[in-house]
């Protein structure tokens, strides 16, 4: 199992690599709403201060989940660039036809 805060950096960090590949292409995709549908298991510890932690059931491993209960949950995220209000593009600069 990989914890969902793992599955979520490696999705920015591939999202990152697409917009660095990207650069000086003239096609450009507009990064919208990305919607991730996962099955995760839930671990409680049972000591003072205890935490919930969320597990990504990774494809074809359920069964070795044993007792533990899976759920699917589907997140929406909103991909945003640092400091930027215009919506995040998967491209290189703007071309001079553009404004």
């Amino acid at each position: 199992m990989i914890e969902l805060a793992t599955v979520i950096r490696e999705l920015r960090e591939e999202l990152e690599r697409a917009i660095v590949a990207a650069e000086g292409e003239a096609l450009r995709f507009e990064l919208g709403s990305i919607e991730l549908e996962l099955s995760v298991a839930l671990e409680r510890t049972g000591q003072a201060g205890a935490k919930v932690r969320f597990w990504v059931v990774e494809s074809g491993a359920e069964a070795s989940v044993g007792t533990t209960t899976t759920q699917r949950i589907t997140l929406t995220l909103q991909p945003t660039l640092a400091g930027g209000e215009q919506p995040a593009l998967i491209s290189g600069r703007a071309g001079a036809h553009e404004q």
